[in-house]
């Protein structure tokens, strides 16, 4: 009888302690909640501090204001460096000035077999027929020596067609007749066995007509030949050009692209490509310096990376200011070895070169900085405000950056603003697109009231998906909690039940 009670004490325990950690477990769960958004907030980007000026481990670099055609920082930039697949930034806008970007072409057995076994390739085929807008996007996003090359004798084939000897001089001041005296040989010669030796010696002309005095091509995607050659500060002339055409700033600008199908790749998205430019992803990191310092980039259009083993590494790269200025910079000869920097390297000379600008001309033309708008791992409490990655060019007619999502209504009899009340004129670029800016106003913020100004509605309303899941796992708790109790109840009347009961010890007479 004792060892019956013993039993029924020991249960009877077991079960006030399955209560106890119940209640424990709800009680923590509850008082927990306005710290849960902390723990959450700890998950994002942490700051980070870019590699100073004076540490980039590089041949030379170049920053150059196109606005005011004037050197702002520079390293040796008029040394010779290899530029590697920064090569195509001018196989790209030649292909563009000769080019229907709507038009299909051939890939031939020449374009092939004229990249090497370790080239970065878009994955032609022979006998492909191709848009001329997927080659542009299959060389600068990969960096696609295939895709260059076709660019190439497309772009030789139809300045021979449209520019024949004797005929129309084309964009470069020539028609075929230069190819074939500096060849001394046909046009058809030239189109069958040398188109691309012809189209290396129109990327050199061009770059002469851009005023590059040390530049010299021997292909159309970088590759690398002793006698392919060029300069930081050339590099920063030949993107500079090629940044007039609206098209090629759309593709720099492109993180990636979904190619269509072909006659060779019969399904849609046969492939989806990434740019190498990583900086395109997460631009914000130019936004301060070493030392913490806004660099006013309200913009970072986009770049062409480059990289061989003879060459090393570097990135000519395109950016706005915030006074409008823009900016070209190239940085090259960054060790193979440090390779993986390459980013890091660039990201301090845009930043540095940025700043540079700014302090040549403190004067806000183009609202909103990079520093403001972080796209991606972005904290709870650090909103998006605004998205200043505006391409030059774009209309920014009535544009008022963004305060908040929570604003007041204006007073009724408050005035709304009229067109003519102007704040000046945004010009980039050499384009004559232009835009009135009204003066931006600054929207008062509602404050919070009620439930919604504790740090546990600021935490529903922040996160309201959350919310909703704890307060299902605190229900779930409550519903054990109640279930738990009636079972104890049951089982201790059960019981005390059979104790009342006496037991049968057989029939007395």
């Amino acid at each position: 009888m004792r060892m019956k009670k013993a039993m029924q004490k020991l249960k009877n325990r077991s079960v006030v302690r399955s209560l106890f950690a119940a209640l424990s477990v709800a009680v923590l769960t509850v008082a927990l909640i306005p710290y849960y958004g902390l723990a959450l907030a700890a998950v994002d980007q942490p700051d980070i501090t870019i590699t100073p000026l004076d540490q980039i481990h590089c041949a030379s670099y170049c920053v150059y204001d196109k606005t005011v055609d004037t050197i702002l920082l520079e390293r040796q930039s008029h040394d010779r460096i290899y530029p590697a697949s920064m090569t195509k930034i001018m196989t790209i806008q030649l292909g563009m000035d000769y080019l229907d970007p709507d038009s299909y072409v051939t890939v031939s057995q020449n374009a092939i077999d004229n990249v090497t076994p370790d080239s970065t390739l878009m994955y032609l085929c022979v006998g492909e027929e191709v848009k001329v807008s997927e080659l542009y996007y299959g060389m600068m996003l990969p960096s696609g020596n295939d895709a260059a090359n076709v660019v190439a004798e497309s772009t030789i084939n139809a300045l021979f067609e449209k520019n024949p000897e004797g005929g129309e001089l084309g964009p470069d001041g020539i028609n075929a007749s230069y190819f074939v005296d500096m060849f001394g040989m046909s046009s058809e010669e030239i189109l069958t066995s040398y188109p691309l030796s012809a189209f290396a010696e129109l990327m050199t002309l061009r770059a002469q007509n851009l005023g590059c005095t040390g530049t010299h091509f021997t292909n159309a995607n970088g590759l690398h030949d002793d006698n392919h050659y060029t300069t930081a500060y050339d590099l920063c002339l030949i993107m500079a050009h090629a940044s007039q055409n609206p098209d090629f700033n759309t593709v720099i600008n492109s993180p990636t692209h979904v190619f269509q199908a072909t006659n060779v790749h019969t399904q849609d998205a046969w492939s989806i490509v990434r740019n190498t430019n990583q900086l395109l992803t997460d631009p914000w990191m130019a936004s301060k310096t070493a030392e913490g310092e806004d660099t006013h980039i309200t913009a970072f259009i986009g770049g062409k990376t480059g990289t061989t083993s003879v060459a090393g590494t570097g990135m000519t790269t395109y950016s706005v200011n915030e006074n409008g200025h823009e900016l070209f910079i190239s940085v090259c000869g960054i060790p193979y070895e440090e390779y993986s920097n390459q980013t890091a390297y660039v990201t301090s000379a845009v930043a540095y070169g940025n700043l540079a600008c700014w302090n040549s001309d403190p004067v806000t033309v183009i609202p909103g900085t990079l520093g403001d708008y972080q796209r991606f791992n972005w904290t709870a409490d650090e909103a998006p405000v605004c998205d200043p990655l505006l391409v030059p060019g774009d209309q920014y007619d009535g544009f008022v950056p963004q305060q908040s999502t929570i604003v007041q209504e204006a007073p009724a009899d408050e005035e709304p603003a009229t067109p003519e009340q102007q704040a000046g004129e945004v010009i980039i670029g050499d384009g004559d697109v232009s835009a009135d800016l009204t003066d931006p106003e600054v929207t008062d913020v509602a404050e919070p009231t009620g439930f919604y100004a504790t740090s546990v509605g600021k935490f529903v309303a922040l996160n309201p998906g959350v919310s909703v899941l704890i307060v299902v796992l605190v229900l779930i708790i409550i519903v054990l909690v109640l279930v738990l109790i009636t079972r104890s109840i049951k089982y201790n009347r059960s019981r005390k039940h059979k104790n009342n009961v006496r037991q049968y010890k057989g029939t007395t007479f």
